[in-house]
């Protein structure tokens, strides 16, 4: 199995490509969101993930088209880098403490879209990052990679903080998720 995927979308609001290694590689990002940028850099690394993403949004209006676009982009590659989802181990789940924050992620990579999110972010922004695109992009994420996602910040008191613990549950709980655990999908119907 090949495990990588590499997509192209652009838009009349934004051009981008994402190039996606499960097993790991190669990181570059460059969204013109530096915040953004940071997350998604947490992203390959604690996932385990070759990760290059090249973004270029119409940021003159905010940061929302670019944000969500790479979610969706992001998504459609991960779908493309797991293939048939046999063999994966299937599901993850990772409780991530940063300073006074804690984020919980579980993630089941079974075709079945969904998104649970809760978090509320005591800073609208961190740098030129809006905190309210942060459920933004796991929703685009979750639906256009076909995984159910539950994302949790139960406290906090500085949105960075809290937005990087969420960004790194994740991370962990996509690495166990698509961990190599046999031939077949985990599932009493045989597929996924």
């Amino acid at each position: 199995m090949n495990r990588t995927g590499r997509v192209h979308r652009k838009t009349g609001e934004t051009d981008i490509t994402v190039e996606l290694k499960l097993d790991g590689g190669e990181r570059s990002i460059s969204t013109g969101i530096g915040f953004f940028d940071h997350m998604l850099t947490a992203l390959g690394v604690h996932g385990g993930l070759g990760l290059q993403v090249q973004a270029a949004g119409d940021l003159e209006v905010d940061c929302h088209h670019t944000v969500e676009d790479v979610g969706i982009v992001l998504g459609q590659a991960l779908a493309q880098a797991w293939g048939d989802k046999a063999g994966l181990r299937r599901y993850g789940h990772a409780f991530i403490p940063m300073d006074e924050a804690l984020a919980f992620c579980a993630v089941d990579v079974s075709g079945r879209p969904f998104l649970v999110f809760e978090g509320q972010f005591p800073q609208e922004r961190t740098g030129d990052f809006e905190c309210c695109m942060t459920e933004e992009f796991f929703r685009a994420l979750a639906f256009h990679s076909g995984m159910t996602l539950h994302l949790r910040c139960p406290y906090g008191k500085n949105s960075h903080h809290m937005i990087e613990a969420l960004f790194k549950a994740f991370a962990h709980s996509l690495r166990d998720a698509v961990e190599p655990a046999g031939s077949s999908a985990l599932s009493t119907k045989g597929l996924l």
